[in-house]
């Protein structure tokens, strides 16, 4: 945490001052000391209008006028005018919500580390047949350089060594780690995922990538405008007008105590109180959600903005491997390829290693323990597994060198479509398969953009340092308005301040490369969970839980916590105005006239306080935690047999009649089975469920018209089925019961990730 400013100590200082002043002459009010209670009152008051009137005219100076103006004219008529109680109050009223401010502030920064905490202070440099710890400055062009696993590099520079394994994903977008071989470029602030490898120091630190990235945050958020609170602009308005209304008032009566009245009913409490507390409570809402808003200020501006840009990598998408699909062989299975595979790699620390063990964990899979393994850097590893050598990496590690499988052709092809890894896997070396492996889309991706787009946002962008091609692929799924591929940290702020130029912008990221754009928008929304401490520090707002739609939340609770400000400051000033034409016209004394005020201070304040409540429209019914996990491990199941269909489909191509006939059967078997099965009850049991916690019938209907067209298909692959015995089994049999087995498969899976979608949002919506 860091250490308090001088201006925060001032703010508290003058807080506890306007307190202390108003107990103790309340004290002595009660002891019948009017006197001294008009004494505490005014040194209660003097120093907070001393320091207002000294940050009014900085402000003037440089152009700015608000709220606070309207305060200094109400606190220094009231000591003029011999009503130090008012006086008091007024400054009590002001110095409390600066504090507010900063407790909301304090709040939002508590357990954030700043973005030095993450750059390393130390390298391990080579001298000779030693190494020693030097400080980061000290690294000069050419120094021989040690870099641990799991340490961050420390300046830039090449690899030395045979090989490293780099994650780049915090600095260039790229999901998955690379290897890099001996002359490969790295960056300051990438992850060594691998073993200790060496580097040559290719620049000093104050001339690396990471220390450039800093450069850049430190630039953005100082060039950011001054930010204008909405009842600064309103005390715009309300200020002449009090004026006016005063000196009319003692036009009209020639009475200074008419004026003064008037002052006294026009206190600005509304405009000094309402907007912030409807804002800070906007703050506090979103903290319980998860979403930590670095003051009211952030708040405000997130309310009123139009355009939000993504990061895509680990804020879209998962941000790392995932396995897409099993390719197989002809005559083997998805399971036998997935189970000897994960086997294998569980001895493996590679991302891709774990992110294939954790695919066999999710379907269930019965690990086998291998023996002598050996891994070859870059490439793969090989081990025995019940008495037979297995080998899972590369192309060139598991097979021969000559023409490749038709299979394996494929399987290279559909890598290159989907931008994802391949990983072989073979016995005894016989290719029986491949792993598909790439980032992919968050279950809740699709479900935060419709959010977004719910909240009023009119314009969404992906900015990424990602290829083209990925990123592409990920901006049609999700229907965004432009995507733009390939940007460094640079490009990424040239991009938001050619959005800003149009709308007010948000630009939520995650990494360290997203943490210049995250300073320069008007709204920067880090995910926090992440752990990126260079986005979190530069962010104005963090997602602490993993969850993209909360950025959905927060526009919608900030745009309800404006509505409600504005709600309470214009209803202020209105009932503020009818007041001031009763003092103006002699109908309310001074005294009256602040009761009043007062109690329409009370009325405004605690209107704003409705900020703290959700109004997110949440329902009684929910879906329990055992429900969701359950469906889940229906859909896990379903997807299995997902695989076979797809594995036969493939098969189809190139089989005989007779093991076509087989093959047709087995897929129709598996589809009444399982597929038909799991329709029914899902239309029977779960959509009536769903039905009562949604409170509506047809917004699931879309949802029944699928389970209708793949029941239709299911009949369809009955019937082919049926007439195989009594037909001629031809290439034209063999294609159209493939085209049906492929819908069918096809339908299935993209059925089966709207329910999950639904669940998830149903769940969210339910949770407390």
């Amino acid at each position: 945490m860091k250490p308090m400013s001088f201006e925060r100590i001032l703010r508290w200082t003058l807080v506890s001052i306007a307190v202390l002043g108003l107990a103790v002459g309340g004290v002595a009010y009660a002891g019948h000391r009017s006197d001294l209670a008009d004494l505490c009152f005014t040194l209660a008051t003097l120093p907070i209008t001393g320091g207002l009137a000294a940050s009014i005219l900085r402000d003037l100076l440089a152009g700015r006028l608000g709220v606070d103006a309207v305060a200094l004219v109400s606190m220094s008529a009231a000591i003029a005018l011999h009503q130090p109680l008012a006086g008091a109050v007024v400054a009590l009223m002001y110095s409390g919500g600066n504090v507010l401010e900063d407790i909301a502030v304090a709040r939002a920064e508590h357990d954030l580390r700043s973005l030095v905490d993450r750059a390393p202070r130390e390298a391990h440099r080579r001298i000779d047949d030693r190494i020693e710890d030097v400080p980061i400055a000290a690294v000069q062009v050419g120094d021989q350089l040690m870099v641990r696993a799991g340490e961050i590099v420390p300046v830039d520079g090449a690899v030395a060594s045979a090989a490293a394994t780099i994650d780049d994903s915090a600095l260039t977008g790229e999901p998955i780690s690379v290897v890099k071989t001996r002359g490969g470029a790295v960056l300051s602030g990438a992850l060594n995922m691998g073993e200790t490898f060496e580097m040559t120091a290719s620049a000093p630190a104050g001339e690396s990538t990471y220390a450039g990235i800093v450069r850049l945050v430190t630039a953005a958020q100082a060039a950011k405008a001054p930010f204008v609170r909405l009842a600064d602009r309103y005390a715009l308005i309300f200020l002449p007008v009090t004026l006016a209304i005063a000196l009319l008032a003692w036009l009209i009566s020639g009475d200074l105590i008419r004026s003064l009245a008037v002052l006294v009913a026009a206190t600005p409490c509304p405009l000094i109180l309402a907007a912030p507390v409807a804002f800070i409570a906007g703050v506090a809402q979103a903290a319980r959600r998860g979403i930590l808003v670095k003051g009211s200020a952030a708040l405000e501006t997130l309310a009123r903005a139009h355009t939000v840009l993504f990061d895509k990598t680990g804020t879209l998408t998962v941000g790392g491997a995932r396995l897409l699909s099993v390719e197989v062989a002809p005559g083997e299975t998805v399971e036998r390829v997935l189970t000897l595979g994960a086997s294998l790699e569980q001895a493996s620390h590679h991302v891709l290693a774990k992110a294939i063990v954790q695919a066999g964990v999710e379907r269930a899979l019965k690990f086998k323990v291998p023996e002598q393994v050996q891994e070859t850097m870059g490439a793969g590893l090989s081990g025995i597994i019940d008495g037979k050598y297995v080998s899972a990496g590369s192309r060139d590690l598991v097979m021969a060198a000559g023409q490749v499988a038709p299979w394996a052709a494929r399987a290279i092809r559909r890598a290159s479509w989907r931008s994802a890894l391949i990983v072989f896997v073979a016995v005894e070396g016989r290719a029986i398969g491949a792993l598909l492996l790439a980032d992919e889309l968050r279950s809740d991706t699709p479900r935060a953009i419709r959010l977004l787009r719910d909240s009023g946002i009119t314009r969404i962008v992906m900015v990424t340092g990602d290829r083209a091609a990925a990123a592409q692929a990920i901006g049609a799924a999700l229907d965004l308005d432009a995507v733009l591929a390939d940007r460094v940290p640079a490009d990424k702020v040239e991009a938001v301040r050619s959005e800003q130029r149009r709308t007010p912008t948000i630009m939520v990221g995650d990494g360290i490369n997203d943490a210049p754009a995250l300073a320069t928008a008007d709204i920067g929304i880090a995910l926090g969970a992440r752990g990126a401490s260079a986005s979190s520090e530069a962010a104005d707002v963090v997602i602490v839980p993993d969850r993209l739609e909360r950025v959905g939340e927060a526009i919608m609770i900030a745009k309800r916590a404006r509505r409600i400000a504005i709600q309470s400051i214009v209803a202020g000033m209105g009932l503020s105005l009818l007041a001031m034409a009763a003092a103006t016209a002699g109908w309310l004394a001074p005294v009256p006239a602040a009761i009043v005020q007062e109690v329409i201070d009370v009325g405004v304040i605690l209107n704003a306080l409705r900020a703290l409540s959700p109004g997110l429209g949440r329902t009684g019914r929910r879906i329990g935690v055992e429900d969701g996990r359950e469906l889940h491990r229906d859909h896990l199941a379903l997807l299995r047999e997902l695989d076979r269909l797809r594995s036969i489909v493939d098969a189809l191509d190139e089989v005989e009649p007779g093991d076509g006939a087989s093959l047709i059967a087995e897929a129709n078997r598996l589809v009444q089975q399982q597929v038909v099965t799991h329709e029914r009850d899902d239309e029977g049991q779960i959509y009536p469920r769903l039905a009562k916690i949604l409170q509506e019938s047809h917004s699931l209907s879309a949802m029944s018209r699928a389970h209708r067209e793949i029941l239709h298909l299911a009949r369809l692959l009955a019937r082919v089925a049926e007439d195989l015995p009594s037909e001629e089994v031809d290439r034209y049999l063999i294609r159209d019961a493939q085209r049906v087995i492929e819908a069918i498969e096809t339908l299935v899976r993209m059925h089966t990730a709207q329910e999950e979608d639904i669940y998830e949002a149903v769940a969210a919506r339910t949770a407390a």
